[in-house]
């Protein structure tokens, strides 16, 4: 069963076409990847799924319900790519506010203001939101977001201005929310997709350039780069011209986009000119170069 319906989105401001026929689905229960450079039309898109921005055609349905301009959609939670909090709050005290605007009850806001401030690891945390970190502001961002349990969650962005450490943690959190919402997670980082995401989709040109299973589309990749590492690097440069390769900064050569029977030439050459080499190995075909296929770069 699909949670989220985009079907035939267009966009324009002025001139500039954003978004351009775009379709795609999010199944219930998964973790569903929105892939786009910078200004690709992803945040547009989401505005439009919220029902805080008019589409000039098409049409999104959120568990079965048409979205209309100007009507929060009930079913989903939102993560914007910078939340914004009452500083002089504690989380408790703004997760309570949070579930007081959404209608809930009492007893209902105290139960899962608890599970929530567990999950995203601020449960012990006493301090007005005023000194938290950029990481734990996502976190407690997530909490919000989850407050009132919707049926889709949608992430904007939310660990691109993270160090290493916080977008770790974002990502366990998004991952483990997986068991009570779907979730559309919007981003740039390829390799935040790899790591959590169940299916994907490309937008480029205003367009689903390419959309499916992640796994599967890394492996529709025909060809991935054949790496070289020689015994004696004496010679990296004068191989890498007769393979017709080149050398990065480990010192490897890499033959890029190698088809099956360039691997059988470089190996037939390898043998024939007794090339001194430690490891022959294929590049496991990732997502960046996927997206940089698609995009045409």
């Amino acid at each position: 069963m699909s949670i989220l319906e985009v079907k035939d989105l267009h966009k324009s401001f002025g001139s500039k076409t954003v978004l351009d026929g775009l379709s795609f689905s999010v199944s219930e229960g998964s973790v569903f990847g929105f892939i786009g450079s910078n200004g690709a039309g992803k945040t547009t898109t989401m505005k439009i799924i919220l029902g805080l921005l008019r589409a000039d055609s098409g049409e999104v349905t959120v568990c079965g319900e048409k979205v209309r301009f100007g009507c929060t959609e009930k079913h989903i939670g939102y993560l914007p790519d910078v939340p914004e909090f009452y500083s002089y709050m504690t989380a408790k005290e703004y997760l309570r506010l949070c579930g007081e605007i959404a209608g809930m009850k009492q007893s209902e806001i105290k139960k899962r203001t608890a599970e929530l401030l567990e999950l995203v690891g601020l449960a012990g945390e006493k301090h007005r939101i005023k000194g938290y970190s950029r990481g734990m502001k996502q976190r407690l961002g997530i909490a919000q977001a989850l407050i009132n349990s919707p049926r889709l969650l949608i992430c904007d962005e939310p660990t691109s201005a993270l160090d290493p450490v916080g977008r770790k943690e974002i990502l366990d959190i998004i991952s483990s929310a997986r068991g009570e919402t779907s979730v559309l997670f919007s981003t740039h980082i390829l390799s935040d997709v790899e790591r959590i995401c169940d299916s994907m989709a490309i937008l480029n040109g205003g367009k689903n350039a390419l959309s499916g299973d992640v796994s599967e589309l890394r492996s529709r990749r025909s060809r991935s780069d054949l790496l070289i590492t020689l015994s004696d690097h004496a010679r990296l440069q004068s191989t890498a011209d007769l393979l017709g390769g080149t050398v990065n900064e480990s010192g490897v050569i890499i033959i890029s986009s190698a088809s099956q029977e360039t691997v059988f030439k470089t190996l037939s050459a390898i043998s024939e000119h007794k090339i001194p080499v430690l490891k022959v190995e294929h590049a496991e075909p990732d997502l960046e170069q996927l997206f940089m296929e698609v995009i045409g770069k």
